[in-house]
């Protein structure tokens, strides 16, 4: 069985964006934080720090160096609670092991193998600045992970055949077509290379809160390049886009919060949302703590750090502003609240997300879902006319159906996996092959540009007991 230890990336996808006023009280500038979640990349956008910043940001970074981030944390190490199945001991030895040696705050992990659940595993501080414990239930904001949950919405679509991924966008949604878009296929579209990755309209927390509106500035988005010929990580229109054919797509014309949480999460029993309910308490749900500034310093690729002080630059636009990732937080409640980001805002438990994953490795009967449309997420990647580089990444990655898949440059499971990586550590896939369902969750997030080494090190245990 392959394993993830090894590990490199040419680039990764830009998975989220801590808000530049959550940073400011530790940088003194106004930032952006995005990092990778599944070990292949991370990138770091100052937002506005500028050349009249620079001096503060070099006094923070050489302040940063005196203290390490090991240094922050809690006396000891937690205890870890849950349990493994006979013969994967190794899972729970890595996930101790995350808080020994690789610097854990807290977490969860957990996996399915042949729709049995083979680890479960939580443990250490869901709030840093509380000091209160991971629970059984504590749920976290996995950002771009996200992005595989709105693709299953579409997976099941296609298995009830509403859908076709190789028909046009336009022909469910003739608005659509505006802007010489009508040649856009659905797999263009879910695969980044639609040219749509940022709004050239002003779009804010009430244009996603109102979808009738949403859609009409997506439908008149013209693409940066003719579609198909390039690839370029739609970091946060992808979801709405997703969202919006799904409302065409769906009798009942559902979101596909809604419609995931009525479809999917409910008859599966999950604990994970798209559209976070008013009714969740915010003791369950865990914050996320930032990495030091200098340990961004160190593991960020400087091309990337450069490109996201540019408000111009494509994954500034992609990412950092119109909305901008910070749209999924909230002051008072830790995350938005009936707010829909279908590309980074679910909120849930690793248990949930593995969960989801197992049913969809193990052919999926749970959901009704068909052998065909199994078999399509399984397949290959097809790259757009000028290849797998990323316009907005620099660098190769592979999409296909909404789903992330193995390539040269980040390998995950076997060859036919498909999953969604999230902001500093989480993970979502499934393996077919080996009838793996996993996800990793954390509240510490990570800067490892070759792979988060605690998600490294669950995923090598997990495959050396296979």
């Amino acid at each position: 069985m392959p394993t993830a230890s090894g590990e490199r990336a040419t680039a990764a996808p830009v998975i989220a964006e801590i808000s530049a006023g959550l940073f400011l009280e530790k940088s003194l500038v106004s930032a952006a934080f995005s990092a990778s979640a599944e070990g292949h990349g991370a990138v770091l956008a100052f937002a506005h720090a500028g050349p009249a910043n620079a001096t503060a940001l070099n006094m923070t970074f050489a302040n940063a160096a005196i203290t390490s981030e090991r240094d922050d944390r809690p006396a000891g190490f937690p205890e870890v609670h849950g349990e493994v199945s006979r013969g994967f001991g190794a899972v729970r030895e890595a996930f101790e092991e995350n808080f020994a040696h690789r610097q854990e705050l807290g977490g969860a992990c957990c996996a399915y193998r042949h729709g049995e659940k083979v680890a479960d595993l939580w443990g250490g501080i869901r709030d840093k600045g509380t000091g209160e414990p991971w629970e059984q239930d504590t749920m976290v904001l996995v950002y771009s992970a996200t992005k595989g949950l709105a693709a299953m919405t579409l997976a099941l679509a296609h298995s009830r055949r509403w859908l076709d991924y190789e028909e046009r966008v336009a022909a469910y949604w003739p608005e659509f077509a505006q802007h010489d878009k009508g040649k856009i296929t659905v797999r263009q579209l879910l695969a980044h290379q639609a040219g749509l990755f940022a709004f050239d309209e002003p779009v804010d927390r009430s244009v996603v809160a109102d979808l009738d509106q949403l859609a009409v500035v997506l439908a008149r988005q013209k693409p940066a390049w003719e579609p198909g010929t390039r690839q370029a990580y739609h970091a946060i229109t992808l979801g709405f886009y997703e969202g919006e054919l799904l409302r065409r797509l769906d009798p009942r014309h559902r979101s596909l919060g809604q419609f995931f949480q009525d479809e999917i999460a409910t008859p599966l029993g999950l604990d994970v949302y798209i559209r976070l309910p008013e009714e969740i308490p915010n003791s369950r749900l865990a914050t996320l703590a930032t990495p030091s500034p200098f340990r961004m310093l160190l593991d960020f690729p400087i091309h990337l750090t450069l490109d996201g002080m540019n408000r111009h630059s494509n994954i500034y636009r992609a990412l950092i502003t119109n909305p901008g990732f910070a749209i999924a937080h909230d002051q008072q409640r830790v995350y938005a609240r009936n707010l829909e980001v279908p590309s980074g805002g679910a909120v849930g438990t690793a248990r949930a997300i593995a969960r989801a994953y197992g049913v969809f490795a193990a052919g999926g009967q749970e959901l009704g879902l068909r052998r065909e449309t199994l078999d399509l997420l399984a397949a290959p990647a097809i790259p757009a006319v000028h290849g797998f580089y990323d316009e907005c990444m620099k660098g190769e990655l592979q999409f296909s159906l909404g789903f992330m898949k193995p390539g040269p440059g980040w390998r995950f499971g076997g060859p036919r996996s498909f999953g969604s990586p999230g902001s500093g550590g989480s993970l979502g896939f499934a393996d077919p092959d080996a009838g793996i369902g996993y996800a990793y969750v954390t509240s510490q997030m990570g800067t490892r540009l070759t792979g988060d080494s605690r998600d490294v090190a669950l995923r090598d245990a997990l495959y050396s007991a296979l």
